[in-house]
């Protein structure tokens, strides 16, 4: 097993509790998520306050992988992301790659791709209400 999936794997398990610090903790200390074609946000904090509106609003959450290529620097993660939300399921397909530094297992650098216009429609009156 390669660098990139166990730390991937520690990150996926954290989405799936629904857990945003731990997400969060699978990152450097000065690590990025961006969710494209927003500005990524930087460090740990950031990274768990960009997740947990969306995990603490799921009563449950499911990433799953469609395909998945990895190395000790790298994890590439087609994906549908799958949350349900006062018993019903949303989800919306993504991609997402993760930059990884092998040497400490953290994740430097995340980017999810999405249309994010679909979602938006989708999700938004769920999140407002």
């Amino acid at each position: 097993m390669t660098a990139g999936y166990r730390v991937t794997e520690r990150f996926l398990a954290a989405v799936h509790a629904r857990d945003a610090d731990a997400a969060a903790g699978c990152f450097a200390e000065d690590g990025t998520y961006a969710n494209v074609p927003h500005a990524p946000v930087a460090g740990r904090a950031p990274v768990a306050a960009l997740l947990r509106p969306i995990l603490g609003r799921a009563e449950r959450v499911r990433w799953e992988l469609v395909t998945a290529s990895y190395t000790d620097e790298r994890a590439w993660l087609e994906r549908v992301d799958r949350f349900w939300i006062d018993g019903r399921e949303y989800s919306v397909a993504c991609n997402g790659v993760a930059e990884v530094d092998p040497a400490r297992e953290l994740i430097t650098g995340f980017r999810d791709y999405t249309d994010l216009a679909p979602w938006r429609a989708l999700i938004a009156p769920v999140l407002a209400g």
